[in-house]
């Protein structure tokens, strides 16, 4: 829904929510007006610091049970901002002129049982500052509610299809939209993978209007396995000059440490050849990682390529010379730890 209106925002509102027989009454309750300067600052400006300028896709894997949002924007931060989530829920993005107390009231209206519709309807009914809001809603059931008010900084607007949302404002133009659109459609994996490829699109059409500056990625679920919290994925880069190549290096830098779990059951199964390809996919997944190039070295090691072995610790050294501290006390490595080679190594 876009609706226009002239209003000019003089007060902050403060949406209390009160619970009566049962149900959940949404009130607003207004704050002393705030004095309206004669000189605006426009939001196109850096200076106007509570301007969220930005794209963002939100979306629902049905087979996995996750619920993301990915974001860009020519702001320091925007990840910080910019969403709200809990696994098992909804997820939840505001921008524009961010009112971040709409996620976990949304995340409040919705687990007592109303739509995102009927969530963001009321909030936005309530809302003095409702014209330069930019708000979207996806939940468990796949459900969406998206606003984008008739005074955000053009090109502003969203698009919602099945099973996720697409916004932004001070955009290249509606095609940045409907690049996260087509992106999202085409794709499939996991959904931190297509939420990424999504802001990549975007940004190729153009992106914020601004540039960039910050970027993340938030992928939650009802459960992750061995932890007490809902974050599948939880990544953000906030102030960078290419923020979506960091992003994804970050991205990539997560699944290859995810790869490495898989390869000590297999050691313990006696699965070499299992191990090696692990720790060789983990390695290429992200060259930069350390760890993947000690456990490629374990792994080595233990299939008898102690050349191979060495030369993967070189580059862990390399990446990180700290490991020079910690090799001499890892078991994995004992049969070595008196070679020329490996002392010199760790010098």
């Amino acid at each position: 829904m876009r609706m226009r209106s002239d209003l000019r925002v003089t007060a902050f509102p403060v949406v209390v929510m009160v619970a009566l027989a049962g149900s959940l009454v949404v009130a607003p309750v207004h704050l002393r007006a705030q004095v309206v300067p004669d000189v605006t600052v426009d939001p196109v400006s850096d200076y106007a610091d509570d301007y969220l300028a930005t794209f963002s896709i939100i979306a629902l894997d049905r087979e996995t049970g996750q619920l993301g949002m990915g974001v860009q924007s020519k702001a320091f931060g925007a990840g910080n901002r910019a969403m709200t989530a809990k696994g098992g829920v909804a997820m939840i993005a505001h921008q524009a002129s961010a009112n971040p107390m709409y996620g976990p009231m949304s995340i409040e209206l919705i687990e007592r049982g109303y739509s995102p519709e009927e969530a963001l309807g009321q909030l936005v009914r309530s809302d003095e500052g409702r014209d330069r809001r930019q708000n979207a809603i996806i939940d468990i059931e796949g459900r969406t509610a998206a606003w984008t008010g008739a005074s955000t900084n053009a090109w502003a607007g969203h698009h919602c299809g099945v099973d996720y949302c697409a916004q932004g404002n001070i955009l290249a133009g509606s095609e940045v939209v409907q690049a996260m659109v087509a992106s999202f459609e085409a794709s499939s994996g996991a959904l931190a993978e297509r939420l990424m490829d999504a802001l990549d699109a975007a940004q190729a059409a153009g992106g914020d209007a601004r540039g960039m500056q910050s970027g993340a990625i938030l992928v939650v679920a009802p459960r992750v396995r061995g932890a007490f919290h809902d974050r599948v994925v939880d990544i953000r880069v906030d102030d960078h000059r290419q923020p979506l190549a960091e992003l994804r290096r970050i991205l990539d830098l997560q699944r290859s440490g995810e790869m490495l779990r898989e390869i000590n059951p297999m050691l313990q199964a006696g699965d070499l050849d299992g191990a090696l390809e692990w720790a060789r996919a983990a390695v290429a997944k992200s060259a930069d990682n350390d760890n993947a190039h000690v456990a490629l070295a374990n792994v080595q090691l233990r299939s008898g390529d102690r050349e191979g072995a060495m030369t993967s610790l070189r580059t862990a050294v390399g990446l990180n010379p700290g490991r020079r501290t910690t090799l001499p006390r890892d078991s994995n490595f004992a049969a070595i730890h008196q070679d020329p080679d490996f002392l010199g190594l760790i010098g």
